[in-house]
């Protein structure tokens, strides 16, 4: 392993691939944190930490993709298929407005049963009973299903999208943006042209998104430098990601669960190896929902200035063995606390609503 003085360039500079990989590969854990937590104090030297109050709504676990990593995702002719109506949607939109929650979530299945105009219908109907609710929803696979069952180009399917409603698109669906990886990992999902299609469309039509990351599965290192020049270039290009969000696979009910997991070491490192990389985003996001709280908080010490959502409903990652812990909003305001951070609420745009 190299020593801090090998590595305090990067403070100094924009780093490039092989750079990157060299800090993954033989930085060790305490030099990363230090150099990532030097460049988010650039970013928020006021030192908050943020949270978003959500509820992520599964509208349907149909789906033709087949990832190996995915234990939700149930067949088209499966009698544990479903459909969330928009009735049942609207209640449990309520149930979050009532709650105190600005964002909706909404990702399901590539099912070849929901036409755009499920979508659409959707959207409004949600906008039309609560306008003041930010719609997070329907990642790049699912826009890219959707244009191609409809014979539609992209962009149209998210110009629709956005007149009926749509606010912003979540990062889901990326893993490792590397087609080595998807074409085992993902075959049945868009591929990584068209992942970036959506995000720069999206971009470009007023919409912000998220970047995300899933690892700790078949990639290499090099696949996570390659994901983290891919996002750190579209940002480049349209400024239009409000945040990167990297987590961890979690085995359970997949075809991976031959895999070993990924350490809360090996995490951090990714963690923070993210923050020093992506010198265009000012958001980087810690996983308490596939690491613990205790874990999450770490991270905040490791790049990220954020620690994601108090969720009101979470299914995917709960459809495998991993027991997930949603925590209250007192729980998430004492963690940052506890974490030496002021604790703060946010929106989808990371504009800050309130300071505990």
């Amino acid at each position: 392993m190299k020593g801090l003085s090998s590595f305090e360039h990067v403070l100094e500079e924009r780093i490039d691939q092989a750079t990157a990989l060299e800090l993954l590969e033989r930085a060790d854990l305490p030099i990363l944190g230090y150099l990532a937590d030097q460049v988010r104090r650039r970013f928020h030297p006021e030192n908050i930490a943020t949270f978003v109050i959500d509820r992520n709504v599964n509208y349907t676990n149909v789906c033709v993709a087949g990832c190996k990593f995915c234990a939700f995702q149930r067949k088209p002719s499966s009698p544990e298929g479903y459909v969330l109506d928009t009735e049942e949607i609207l209640k449990k939109v309520q149930e979050l407005v009532d709650w105190g929650g600005t964002t909706l979530l909404m990702q399901g299945g590539l099912n070849p049963d929901l036409p755009l105009e499920f979508y659409t219908d959707l959207l409004r109907e949600i906008k039309k009973n609560f306008p003041m609710v930010q719609i997070h929803s329907f990642s790049a696979p699912e826009v890219v299903y959707l244009a191609k069952i409809e014979g539609l180009t992209i962009e149209e399917v998210i110009k629709a999208l956005k007149d009926a409603g749509l606010n912003s698109i979540p990062g889901g669906g990326a893993e490792i943006l590397s087609q080595e990886v998807r074409s085992f990992l993902s075959p049945g999902k868009c591929t990584v042209e068209q992942w970036e299609e959506v995000h720069r469309t999206a971009h470009k039509l007023g919409l912000t998104s998220t970047a995300t990351m899933m690892f700790g599965h078949i990639e290499k290192p090099e696949h996570i430098v390659e994901h983290l020049e891919r996002v750190r270039r579209i940002q480049d290009e349209t400024g239009g990601f409000t945040a990167f969000i990297p987590w961890t696979f979690k085995k359970g009910n997949t075809m991976l669960d031959h895999i070993e997991e990924a350490s809360s070491v090996y995490y951090l490192k990714v963690l923070a190896l993210s923050r020093i990389y992506l010198d265009n985003f000012k958001n980087i996001q810690s996983s308490h929902v596939t690491q613990t709280m205790q874990v999450g908080i770490v991270g905040l010490h490791f790049g990220a200035n954020d620690l994601g959502s108090v969720m009101m409903e979470e299914n995917v990652i709960s459809s495998t063995n991993y027991k997930v812990s949603i925590p209250k909003v007192e729980d998430m305001v004492s963690a940052i606390r506890s974490a030496g951070f002021v604790p703060a609420q946010r929106d989808t745009y990371y504009n800050i609503i309130r300071v505990f």
